[in-house]
This record gives C-alpha cells, structure tokens and sequence, in this order.
C-alpha cells in the first residue's frame, strides 16, 4: 500500500504539472483539494453528528495539515526548486523515522535513506528564506500528516475520519481556488490534468496511507517514504523524459539499500 500510494502520488504530480501553465501550482492544488474531498465523501460516508470531541480534534488537524502540507510544498518549489524544496520536506518523516525509534539499524536507515534522497535530488544553495520557511513547513505538515494520520485511522471506522478531514481541507480551498481561477480562467485540458492529480495524488495516498498506518510503526512509515523521491525520479525519466546521471542513481541505490534493510529488519521483529 505505501508503495502504491508513492507510485500514485508520483504519476498524479506529474499529470498535474501541465495544468501549471494554465492555472498555476495553487490552482492545481485547490483543484486537487476539491477532487479528494468530493471522492473520499463518497466513499467514506462520515456521520459527522456521531463525532465525539475525542474523535474531532485530529480530523481537524488532519485537515489543516493536509491543506498546508501540499499549498507549502507547492510553493517552495516555485521558489527554491524542486530539489532543494523535496529534500527540505524529507526531514518531516526522517523526524518521525528518527523519533519513534531506538534500535540502531532504524537510525542507521534513516540516516542512510536521508543520504540518498539528498544526492538523488541534488539540493542547490539558496538565499530565498521565504521558500526555505515553505519547505521547512512542508516538512513539518508531512510529520504531523503521519502522526495524525495515524491516530484518525485508530479513532473510526473505515475511511470516515479521512473522508471527513479531505472534505474540511477541500472547504478551506474554496476562497483561494476561486481567486486563482477567475485570475487564470482553466481550460477544459488544464482542469482534467488536475482533476488526475486529485484522485491520484491526494485521494489515493490519503485513503492508503491511513490503512498503510494501521499496519506498520510510524517510523517504519517515516523510513519508507524516502522511496517518494525515487518514484518520482522513476515518473520523471518514463512520462517526462527527465534522465538522471550516476550521482542521483547512486542516491536512488542507497535509498533502496535502507529500504531493504528496514523492511528485513521490521519482518524479524516478534
């Protein structure tokens, strides 16, 4: 599942970015948003009037943090690049990778994972602050995305509590989406490219990631999205034509190695 979620989070980013010319990042996102928040509604069902206050606060936060994560990530990249803004968010699940555990082959994994995606996404100097204060705050909505996650995943049924968190984050687009359209009025190809990115970057992950972390530790999680950067290194060379050289093939091997690694470990564990 957590492999899936990356491949489609991967592949939705990069069908999303041809909408870019016609309606910006924030454009896509908010498009993203409402595409999540209509789709998991209807799959989820939330009954919102049985929520206990216990079971409301971390749909709220989850729902905060959803939106900020992807409006942030998507505008530090605008700013300092893709490289540096994608290697910034990697130090929120390298925190929870290296928080939530004490064994010294999660940590050596983490760090080795954390060398990997640097190399990979060849990271370059920037004196943009304002970016680097985005993607330091992308990183930090990635790490409560997964602690929220996963405690919305133990507190409901099914997919309710994710439903619920998708729909609120999609209302809170509503004001800054129906800006950005009517200063960048969509074309019908623009808004099917975001409407793709919706379902295969925001609804699909969401969905899984919350059943992925019912399953695994969170660290466990936190190691293994390090595969992100490599599946969308993998996207960018089929779908873009975006070829890598021998450093960032390196960066993808060590990443693979810490994968491994963490995997073999977490299957001997009772």
């Amino acid at each position: 599942m957590m492999a899936g979620s990356g491949l489609s989070n991967q592949v939705g980013a990069a069908i999303g970015s041809f909408a870019f010319p016609v309606i910006g990042p924030v454009g896509v996102v908010a498009v993203r948003q409402w595409i999540a928040a209509a789709a998991l509604l209807a799959v989820g069902r939330p009954r919102l009037r049985s929520f206990t206050r216990h079971q409301w606060w971390p749909v709220l936060l989850l729902a905060a943090v959803f939106a900020a994560m992807n409006l942030s990530l998507y505008s530090a990249i605008d700013r300092i690049g893709l490289g540096l803004a994608v290697t910034l968010e990697f130090l929120g699940p390298l925190t929870v990778a290296l928080s939530a555990s004490r064994r010294t082959s999660d940590l050596g994994c983490a760090v080795i994972a954390a060398i990997g995606v640097v190399a990979l996404t060849r990271p370059q100097p920037s004196t943009d602050f304002l970016g680097i204060g985005l993607g330091l705050l992308a990183a930090a909505c990635w790490a409560s995305y997964i602690l929220l996650n996963r405690s919305v995943g133990r507190r409901f049924p099914g997919a309710e509590g994710t439903a619920a968190a998708a729909g609120l984050s999609g209302l809170l687009f509503v004001p800054i989406g129906i800006v950005v359209l009517v200063q960048h009025p969509p074309t019908p190809a623009a808004l099917a490219c975001a409407a793709a990115a919706g379902i295969l970057s925001s609804t699909v992950p969401f969905l899984t990631d919350m059943l992925a972390l019912r399953r695994v530790p969170a660290h466990f999680f936190g190691i293994f999205m390090s595969i992100n950067p490599v599946l969308a290194a993998t996207v960018g060379l089929v779908l873009l034509g975006q070829h890598l050289h021998i450093g960032q093939w390196l960066g993808i091997a060590a990443i693979a190695t810490a994968n491994t690694v963490s995997v073999a470990s977490a299957s001997r564990r009772p």
